[in-house]
């Protein structure tokens, strides 16, 4: 199924973690760096060596499982030989600039091959998510010529300050004000429901929650919702089927867009090639990233002939960027989408991914602050909880100790909050998934032996 990286891969340790020559490394980086980096990259200490497959190799020599893979990222796996061949391959030749390649053409008529409904073809090429997020939303204002936008709780669709004003949670505390007309509604988040309710008795109620909120608050100009078919930083939230279709319900109520963020989901994370294929939901615009380059920097938004001749957005450089397209990035995207196909990641997602979650639901029952495990593909979570009926999240100081207690046996994974999200690559083993599930459940024992749950 996936023939080009490692099977069974183990971790292996030849120091504590980190390691000394890790630790120096890091101290000489801290000495000039920034604050503000991924919270994994700082708290695990390690320094990166090299990687391949869903394993990663730090300075020290030891080996470590790969289950964050840059956050949705690293679809296939680490050092893709596909992909690091094709850029290997096009940097010799030519790699800057907005000028029509060959590469780009390939990449453009792979993606035209997965539309995730019928029409949704035009591309229009960027390097980050933020930047494709921001690009829809222009789109959407051009095409309706309304200005009010409407997001959901927990969602997240990047840092910029368009997108940070869509923002569903306290992420944007001190940062205000937010863009104006902006409007955040309930999501279909069921472990926590936002209404106090129950599914599917509830009718998707959160849907008559916003509906609700939106009437009394809008003033009657939204151009357009966004949401991500489940979410990814809000803790891999999978909600109803029936979500999306009713969210596009009240989207077509008020005249407005319906743009699907398939960051996280797009290209097989869930099982499936979209996101929105669980549902059958139809987006007018929809926007990637993350796996879309096989890890080189490479985003898009993507709509119909007729949405992506809107002005001001259609005009010449009015939806370009300085990065968008190049060469180099072109040439990547085109060799990941080639590998996808060609090895089937996403039946592989599918299938490895319904495996990897049977290994983890017993934790379920044998653990005692083990609240829910739940998955779609290579789309995991698993809730940490004080208490299985309340429901209340464990401190932030008891996931640091499950964190670091995985880190310091060799597994990478984002344990450090109370809802450990579980994403790794689209081309894992069913052997190499086996090999973290038996981490997890070492450090969950602790965990229990300990009581960190009450800490």
């Amino acid at each position: 199924m996936n023939p080009s990286q490692p099977k069974n891969q183990k971790v292996h340790l030849k120091t504590i973690v980190p390691g000394p020559r890790s630790t120096e490394l890091r101290n000489r980086e801290d000495a000039h760096i920034a604050p503000g980096l991924q919270n994994y990259a700082i708290t695990s200490g390690i320094v990166v060596d090299r990687a391949r497959g869903s394993a990663v190799t730090d300075v020290d020599g030891n080996t470590h499982l790969d289950f964050i893979g840059g956050i949705g990222v690293n679809a296939l796996g680490h050092s893709h030989p596909k992909v690091t061949q094709a850029i290997a391959d096009q940097v010799m030749r030519a790699s800057v600039g907005s000028f029509t390649s060959e590469v780009r053409v390939d990449l453009v008529e792979r993606l035209a091959t997965h539309e995730p409904a019928k029409g949704l073809h035009r591309v229009q090429l960027y390097s980050s998510g933020a930047e494709a997020v921001e690009s829809a939303l222009r789109l959407a204002k051009s095409h309706t010529g309304k200005n009010e936008l409407v997001s959901f709780w927990g969602g997240f669709h990047g840092k910029t300050m368009g997108v940070l004003s869509l923002m569903g949670s306290s992420f944007k505390d001190g940062l205000g004000p937010m863009v104006p007309g902006s409007h955040v509604v309930p999501y279909a988040d069921c472990y926590r429901c936002p209404i106090n309710s129950s599914y599917p008795s509830c009718g998707v109620g959160c849907i008559d929650v916003a509906r609700k909120q939106l009437k009394n608050n809008s003033t009657g100009r939204i151009a357009a919702f966004i949401a991500e078919p489940m979410q990814g930083t809000a803790g891999n939230v999978i909600p109803p089927d029936d979500f999306l279709p009713a969210v596009r319900s009240v989207a077509d109520e008020m005249g407005a867009l319906f743009i699907a963020d398939e960051m996280i989901t797009g290209f097989g994370r869930t099982g499936k090639y979209w996101g929105v294929s669980h549902s059958s939901v139809r987006p007018d615009i929809v926007t990637l990233g993350k796996a879309f380059g096989g890890g080189f920097p490479l985003s898009a938004v993507l709509t119909t002939d007729e949405i992506s001749k809107a002005k001001p957005w259609s005009n010449p450089s009015g939806s370009s960027s300085s990065y968008g397209g190049n060469p180099l990035g072109a040439a990547a995207g085109a060799a990941a989408l080639e590998a996808i196909d060609e090895e089937e990641l996403v039946e592989n997602s599918r299938v490895v991914g319904e495996k990897f979650l049977a290994m983890l639901k017993p934790l379920q029952d044998d653990f005692s602050f083990v609240g829910e495990v739940r998955g779609r593909g290579m789309f995991l979570a698993i809730e940490m909880v004080k208490d299985k009926k309340t429901k209340e999240p464990i401190s932030a100081l008891a996931a640091k100790h499950v964190y670091d207690a995985c880190i310091q046996r060799g597994l990478l994974t984002m344990a450090y909050a109370p809802r450990i999200r579980l994403q790794p690559s689209l081309t894992l083993d069913e052997e190499t998934a086996a090999n973290a599930a038996a981490i997890l459940r070492e450090v969950f024992a602790l965990a229990e032996e300990k009581g960190w749950k009450n800490l």
